[in-house]
C-alpha cells in the first residue's frame, strides 16, 4: 500500500492514486540541511572571548592570554538556560577578530592553551559541546576569519590562509556535529576568491551544517543587527551579485523575488547593547516587550533568530539575561499554547483535483508535510474557517509548504462581522512562517486570501491564537 499523504485541504495520495499531481518547485528550493535550519526558528550566540575580560567589544590582538580567566565557568548552566528558554542550538564565539581562540589550536600562540585557566588545559568548545549534547541542544561556531593578533605579530599571507584551513579542520572535526558555521563579514586582506576553498572544507568535514555570511552560501546576514527581517522577506537571492562585507544591506533585508539560489535570512541581535559582556549594561537588558517584539519581527517575518546573550567574567548567563529570556519564554508559551482553530472545519475556494471541502485537522496539526494547492492555473484562493463559536483572537500564524519554494506575494485575513468580510491583517510574503499580532477581534468565520502568487500557492498551515497583554 501507497503510504498517505496528509495536504491542508484533502487527504492526498501519491501520484498515481489521484489525477492530480503535486505542484513542480518554484524557483530556488531549500537543501535539506536548510530545512532543518528552518525548523531551529529561535537559538542562542554566545559572545564570550577575551574582550570579556578587557572590557572591550573588540580586541587589537595584542591582549595577553592571561587576561582570559573565568573564575566558574559552567557551559552546563547556559545549555540549561537556553533549553528553559525555548532555544534550540548555540553557537559561540570560538575566535573572534581579536584572534583568541576558545580552544587550544595548534596554529596559534593565541588561545587559551596560553592563559591560566585550568593550567592551560582548558577548552570552551569542548565542555560547551558536551554541554549541548547533554541538553539536547545544537552546536555551532564562530570563526572569525579576521585575526588582528595575526596582523600585530606577522602579515596575513598564505600561511595564515593555511592555518585559517587548519582551524575549520580543528573545529569540525573535534567536537561532534556543527549544525551552523558562522563566518562574519571579512578579512580585508583576502580576496573573495578565498572563501569558497573554505566553505569546500566545511562541506566536507561537515555536510549538515549550514554556512553563514553576507552572501551565504547557505544562511544570509539580515542586513542589520536590531533584529528584524523585512516585512517583504524572500529567501531566494541573486547570491552570485553578494559579496562579503556587501554595501546594500537593504537588500539582504528583503531578498530577492527573482533570486537564482534559497538563501534565508538570519536576525543576529543581542539581548544587551553591547555584544560582548560590560557590567556597566546590567541594567540595560532589553525588556520582555522588546524581546517579543523582535521574535514576532524575525521569526514572524520568515526568518531565524539568533540571540546573543553574552557570559559574564565569572563564566556565567548573567542573572538579569536569564530573567528576561524566561520572560520571552512565558509570554510565547501563553500565546501559542492553544490553536484557536482547533476543531474547527473548513473549505476551500479551489483545491487541486477541483475537491473544495477538506478537514480542517489537516491544516492546524502542524504536519509539516500537509499544504493546500490550487490548480497550476489558479495564482490566487481562499481558505475559510468556520468556528465552533465566536472567538477572540490577536495572532495569526501562515506558513507555506516551502520545499515547493516561496510563492506567494501579497494575501489578506478578514473576519466575517455577521454582514460582511472585514480586512484585519494583509501582508506580501510569507515563507517558512509569517506571524502577525492584532488589535483582538471577535468572529465566527475567518477568510485567508491569497491575492497573489508566483504560481499556484501551497498553505501548510492557518492558524490563530490570542497573546497574552505584556
Amino acid at each position: 500500500m501507497k503510504r498517505l499523504i496528509h495536504i491542508t485541504v484533502l487527504t492526498y495520495l501519491f501520484v498515481g492514486q489521484f489525477s492530480s499531481k503535486p505542484p513542480a518547485p518554484v524557483g530556488p528550493v531549500a537543501s535539506e540541511r536548510q530545512l532543518k535550519w528552518h525548523e531551529l526558528e529561535y537559538y542562542a550566540f554566545i559572545h564570550f572571548n577575551m574582550n570579556t575580560f578587557t572590557d572591550k567589544e573588540g580586541g587589537d590582538g595584542t591582549e595577553s592570554p592571561e587576561l582570559f580567566d573565568p573564575t566558574s565557568l559552567n557551559c552546563r548552566q547556559w545549555a540549561k538556560i537556553c533549553k528553559e528558554a525555548g532555544m534550540k542550538a548555540i553557537i559561540i564565539t570560538a575566535k573572534h577578530g581579536d584572534g583568541f581562540c576558545l580552544w587550544p589550536s595548534k596554529y596559534t600562540d593565541h588561545s587559551v592553551r596560553n592563559s591560566s585557566w585550568r593550567n592551560g588545559k582548558g577548552d570552551v568548545l569542548k565542555e560547551l559541546s558536551e554541554a549541548c549534547r547533554e541538553y539536547g541542544l545544537q552546536t555551532g561556531v564562530y570563526l572569525s576569519p579576521t585575526d588582528r593578533h595575526v596582523e600585530v605579530t606577522s602579515k596575513y599571507g598564505p600561511e595564515y590562509k593555511e592555518n585559517y584551513k587548519n582551524q575549520i579542520e580543528e573545529l569540525l572535526t573535534s567536537y561532534g556535529d556543527i549544525f551552523e558555521f558562522w563566518v562574519d563579514a571579512t578579512c580585508p586582506a583576502w580576496r573573495e576568491g578565498d572563501y569558497p576553498a573554505f566553505y569546500e572544507i566545511i562541506r566536507k568535514l561537515q555536510p549538515n551544517a549550514v554556512i553563514f555570511s553576507d552572501a551565504g552560501p547557505d544562511v544570509r546576514w539580515v542586513g542589520n543587527e536590531s533584529g528584524y527581517a523585512g516585512e517583504t522577506n524572500w529567501c531566494p537571492l541573486r547570491r552570485d551579485e553578494i559579496f562579503h562585507a556587501y554595501d546594500k544591506p537593504e537588500e539582504l533585508t528583503a531578498g530577492h523575488e527573482n533570486g537564482t539560489y534559497w538563501v534565508p535570512a538570519e536576525c543576529d541581535v543581542s539581548i544587551r547593547p553591547g555584544w560582548f559582556y560590560h557590567p556597566s549594561q546590567d541594567d540595560k537588558v532589553k525588556s520582555v516587550q522588546t524581546l517579543v517584539d523582535v521574535y514576532f519581527r524575525s521569526v514572524g517575518r520568515n526568518a531565524n533568530l539568533l540571540l546573543n546573550v553574552p557570559v559574564d567574567r565569572r563564566g556565567f548567563i548573567h542573572e538579569r539575561d536569564s530573567t528576561a529570556l524566561m520572560g520571552l519564554k512565558k509570554v510565547l508559551d501563553e500565546t501559542f499554547d492553544y490553536n484557536l482553530v482547533a476543531g474547527a472545519s473548513a473549505t476551500a475556494s479551489q483545491v487541486r483535483g477541483n475537491d473544495s471541502h477538506f478537514d480542517a485537522m489537516k491544516v492546524i496539526d502542524g504536519d509539516k508535510d500537509s499544504y493546500w494547492a490550487t490548480d497550476d492555473s489558479v495564482k490566487e484562493g481562499s481558505l475559510i474557517v468556520e468556528l465552533k463559536k465566536p472567538t477572540e483572537f490577536n495572532c495569526i500564524m501562515l506558513q507555506e509548504y516551502i520545499p515547493l519554494g516561496q510563492r506567494v506575494e501579497a494575501f489578506s485575513v478578514e473576519a466575517w462581522d455577521g454582514k460582511e468580510w472585514k480586512k484585519v491583517a494583509a501582508g506580501t510574503t510569507i515563507g517558512y512562517k509569517r506571524l502577525m499580532r492584532i488589535p483582538s477581534v471577535e468572529a465566527s468565520r475567518v477568510r485567508l486570501r491569497i491575492l497573489r502568487s508566483r504560481a499556484c500557492p501551497t498553505i501548510s498551515n492557518f492558524a490563530l491564537y490570542r497573546a497574552p497583554e505584556i
